[in-house]
């Protein structure tokens, strides 16, 4: 709390948001009951307040960001990102209180409740190069806001952000002589690409960490007021800042340790003619473990799961707690195997050369259900195979262009076509790597009919029906399982 600031109350720090209020326009007063701003309009920003928008209709939400073009996306009907029942959620409050806008400045003097959701990557450079999250950007979104401040706020994080972050926001955001005050919220964002509406629509929980001070306890409520528009109190979770932090970390690296068990099991398996679809369905029918994220694939993808464990590294490492540094570090390391794994497995049984062959690759997003390709585990799989002289045929249902954009500068023997039957005209093997739904559907005869021989696919997520391949005249190797094979 600033020096010489008294507070009386906890209801003291909502009042003079009231007060605030009164201040401004008439027109805004009567129309809606608060100003809710997030800067940042990526893949957690724009869905996020969308939500909001249309759970809170007296809730004016507007949504900025310093790129023209993205902002410029989010207005029209072709949206920045995929996500399904993202765009008519999107269209249905869209110019009634929900708005977007490159007008960073005067979004930010209106505000009553400012979400930070800018981009956290992980630093590569100087102390924690490849460990420690960047906070540049978070920086210049804090000093932002102080500059163009005139009421006092409420400041929500919503980007994933190291342990203690808020301290930082804090002592940045009450910098100088402008008598406003800020009170910061940490609100991390647990929902899972492919079916991020539903996860925002019906939260497991929604985690909320405050100073436990009475103005702190008073912004609190004025966070959770607005999720009880529609979320059950039950589900409602209140700690202090710290825990809020630590928790989004914990989630992440728990949820990517199991991806990691599960494909360390996967590669046993393969040597012992297990199946590990069966080992999994046996091992999660224990209530303890539980079945989700027990499913063997190439490696896990995304903004996230990377980069939050490298974050809880070097928080380890900071603190001297190497050991506890080293057993999360491995997740990431099993990680890697996994995918280095798949392509070697590829090269292997193709007769332990690539050269000139033709391979569609069957899905590049990171999962099914967006199209989103940060971390996806084809980026790597793909500039290995090109590595070994392949001419690789790309095609996914939503993330073409992030493809295009992932292997820029070394795509010249990369096709991106959007027919997965034109895909597999004429090649040598297909690399399942996402399990969109529709890959379970093709014509595979048809594709059969159609490659070179013999034929070979790769199941990297154990999607398709191997024994009708088989039966078809595939070679079927599969992740976690012995190979189905005509010689």
């Amino acid at each position: 709390m600033s020096k010489g600031l008294v507070r009386s109350g906890p209801d003291l720090f909502s009042f003079k948001i009231e007060l605030d209020l009164a201040e401004k326009p008439l027109m805004t007063q009567n129309k809606f009951k608060k100003n809710i701003l997030c800067i940042g309009a990526g893949y957690v920003g724009g869905p996020t307040m969308t939500i909001i928008a249309n759970k809170c209709p007296d809730y004016k939400v507007t949504v900025v960001d310093i790129s023209e073009e993205r902002i410029a996306a989010w207005n029209s009907d072709q949206l920045p990102i995929f996500e399904p029942g993202l765009k008519e959620r999107v269209l249905k409050v869209r110019g009634k209180n929900l708005f977007f806008s490159t007008d960073i400045d005067e979004a930010i003097d209106q505000a009553d409740i400012i979400f930070v959701s800018v981009n956290t990557p992980t630093k590569n450079f100087g102390e924690g190069a490849g460990k420690a999250v960047d906070l540049q950007y978070i920086e210049q979104t804090a000093r932002r806001i102080k500059e163009n401040s005139r009421s006092n706020k409420i400041v929500v994080e919503k980007s994933t952000l190291p342990v203690r972050a808020a301290e930082t926001l804090e002592t940045i955001l009450h910098s100088g002589a402008n008598g406003v005050h800020f009170e910061i919220l940490s609100n991390p964002e647990f929902m899972a690409e492919g079916s991020g509406v539903r996860d925002m629509e019906f939260p497991d929980r929604v985690l909320i960490g405050s100073k436990d001070t009475p103005s702190g306890l008073a912004a609190r409520k004025e966070l959770v007021d607005v999720y009880l528009n529609w979320v059950p109190e039950e589900n409602l979770i209140t700690t202090n800042l710290w825990s809020s932090e630590l928790s989004k970390l914990v989630s992440n690296a728990f949820l990517a340790q199991r991806i990691s068990s599960i494909n360390s099991i996967a590669a046993i398996c393969e040597v012992t003619e297990a199946d590990v679809t069966e080992v999994s369905k046996a091992v999660g029918r224990d209530s303890r473990i539980g079945a989700k994220f027990l499913n063997a694939g190439p490696g896990f993808g995304g903004s996230c799961f990377r980069k939050d464990i490298l974050n809880l590294v070097y928080l380890c490492e900071y603190y001297q707690l190497n050991e506890i540094a080293s057993f999360w570090e491995q997740v990431v390391t099993l990680n890697d195997y996994q995918m280095e794994r798949y392509v070697k497995r590829i090269l292997q049984v193709m007769f332990n050369t690539l050269v000139g062959k033709k391979l569609a690759v069957f899905g590049f997003a990171f999962k099914p259900d967006t199209g989103d390709t940060r971390d996806a585990p084809a980026i790597y799989i793909c500039k290995r195979l090109l590595e070994e002289k392949a001419c690789l045929r790309i095609t996914d249902p939503h993330a073409l262009k992030n493809a295009q954009k992932d292997l820029e500068g070394i795509d010249s023997e990369v096709e991106y076509i959007e027919d997965p039957y034109k895909a597999a005209e004429g090649v040598h093997g297909i690399a399942l790597i996402t399990e969109w739904a529709e890959y379970s559907k093709l014509d595979y005869q048809k594709i059969f009919d159609k490659m070179e021989k013999p034929a070979f696919v790769f199941d990297g997520r154990n999607h398709l029906d191997h024994k009708a391949l088989f039966e078809i005249g595939f070679n079927v190797y599969s992740v976690g399982k012995a190979p189905l094979t005509h010689f």
